[in-house]
């Protein structure tokens, strides 16, 4: 069998670059060495890009961000020969300028097939307020949320905070409407917590989402596919704190729980599962992506939010719940690398 090569793409510009990493560690220890060779492309603090020599070397020292000097991207010659040698790519970038479509629209016009999301539902999924009122526009569930600007609290915070407390009351959480991994998220109890909400949120996006705080438990599914996609078992995720934040999702500390299948009654996690593929699907998505939510006094199911890179380390959710339903992690990068093809030949027909 003739290997194919894949560009694995990785770090990036965000608060979530060292998770990226340690995500792509994970995917290219994994994947099945007689179908793929895989070309590491690392991408700085800065947004540089490395070669996947200089890749390589720095994930063999142990290097848990890449910030040291490198190539600006329209610089960055022997990187992009490399990425257009390859057949796939595996984009593991997280957060902005990974996630959020910019790095799918490079893909798309250098005609590169790639594992996820496209353009338009990776941009989606990013940017938590639109998904959410594309959600609500559906017909889908979620809790009751309100957007604000960094501009309409610089201008008059007193009024912002009058407008939250009309329309979303406490507890609530503040967060960044462009962000992942739980950070720049505050759980707000009170009037004297917002000033720091906003400081937190705002430092990573212009735009922050307020939501009502949802007593309940939080669950999760998979999601994979193009045109028929199928969705895992259900699991839950019991935090070792207040909330799920980015310490208790990565912390080698953590005595976060990971249980599969969930804790649910099984009419419940049939209406999970249900309005995972409908998340899926509303929002257009490809390929694979995790989608979360909240159940409320054990019946009440509420969207979260659907994640279009969710994280692939050895303790992330989204692989574990195809592992327990029956598809090993092996197995399924390679389908995760077929469904790109799959998608990549179907748009190229005339």
């Amino acid at each position: 069998m003739e290997r194919r090569r894949v560009a694995v793409l990785l770090g990036g510009r965000s608060g979530e670059h060292e998770v990226s990493i340690v995500s792509a560690r994970s995917v290219m220890a994994a994947l099945d060495r007689e179908r793929w060779e895989v070309v590491p492309i690392g991408i700085t603090t800065r947004g540089e890009w490395l070669t996947p020599g200089e890749t390589a070397t720095a994930l063999d020292a142990g290097a848990r961000a890449f910030d040291g000097p490198a190539h600006p991207f329209l610089m960055s010659g022997e990187a992009l020969e490399a990425l257009a040698s390859c057949d796939v790519a595996f984009p593991l970038v997280h957060g902005t300028y990974g996630e959020d479509g910019r790095l799918q629209g490079l893909l798309e016009m250098a005609d590169i097939p790639y594992a996820g999301a496209g353009v338009a539902a990776s941009a989606i999924g990013m940017d938590k307020a639109l998904m959410k009122a594309l959600f609500r526009e559906a017909g889908i569930p979620v809790a009751d949320y309100a957007v604000v600007r960094a501009w309409e609290v610089r201008d008059d915070a007193d009024a912002a905070r009058t407008y939250i407390e009309e329309t979303i009351g406490y507890p609530c959480f503040v967060k960044p409407a462009n962000g992942g991994s739980s950070v720049g998220i505050t759980h707000v109890r009170s009037r004297e917590d917002l000033g720091q909400a906003w400081a937190a949120a705002f430092a990573y996006d212009d735009k922050a989402v307020v939501e009502t705080a949802i007593q309940g438990q939080e669950v999760e599914c998979s999601v994979l596919g193009n045109e028929y996609p199928e969705v895992s078992i259900a699991g839950e995720i019991v935090p070792d704190r207040d909330f799920y934040d980015y310490d208790s999702k990565y912390s080698g500390a953590s005595t976060t729980q990971l249980n599969i299948p969930a804790a649910i009654a099984p009419e419940v996690a049939e209406r999970v599962r249900e309005l995972a593929l409908r998340m899926y699907q509303a929002m257009g998505c490809e390929g694979y992506a995790r989608v979360d939510f909240f159940v409320a006094n054990g019946t009440e199911v509420i969207a979260n939010e659907v994640n279009t890179i969710p994280g692939f380390t050895s303790i992330s959710m989204y692989p574990k719940l195809w592992e327990a339903s029956g598809l090993p992690y092996r197995d399924l990068l390679t389908r995760i690398l077929e469904l790109a093809f799959e998608r990549h030949e179907r748009r190229v027909r005339p």
